[in-house]
């Protein structure tokens, strides 16, 4: 695969700086740091994103998350390697990145209702929003994950 722009975080920087910044306050806001990145790679998987599947899961192994519970991320309702709090969160990144076609249910809310306070709610929302754009960037102009 051939990028389409060598360098697309350069090609931006002011709305790069806005999206990290984003991002370290979502680091920042008192949701669980594993929790977020299986968030980030669920979405990714949805949106066939090489660049961030790597990622994302690469830090997932690196600080300790078995492979298993990788492997089965595809397929998380049928497994049970799962916690309620990651069910829901799971839920939710799935109705919020196929938006278009679920609407964003009221049941998946309301698992998200059930496990996080509103301030969660809200960071784990625009946390899905965020690695979606991260996806359209890294999908769109092509970005290549490392061998």
């Amino acid at each position: 695969m051939t990028p389409r722009i060598k360098e697309p975080l350069k090609a931006a920087p002011a709305a790069i700086k806005a999206m990290m910044e984003l991002e370290a306050a979502l680091g920042a806001s008192g949701l669980d740091h594993g929790l977020l990145e299986l968030v980030k790679l669920r979405a990714s998987q949805i949106n066939g994103c090489a660049f961030c599947i790597h990622m994302h899961s690469t830090y997932l192994r690196r600080h300790g998350e078995s492979e298993m519970k990788l492997y089965m991320l595809n397929a998380w309702r049928e497994s049970s390697l799962y916690t309620p709090r990651e069910r829901a969160a799971l839920a939710w990144t799935e109705a919020l990145t196929r938006l278009a076609e679920t609407g964003a249910p009221d049941a998946d809310y309301d698992l998200v209702k059930a496990e996080f306070s509103e301030a969660e709610q809200v960071n784990l929302t625009l946390a899905i929003g965020a690695i979606n754009v991260w996806n359209r960037l890294q999908v769109g102009f092509r970005a290549v994950h490392p061998a």
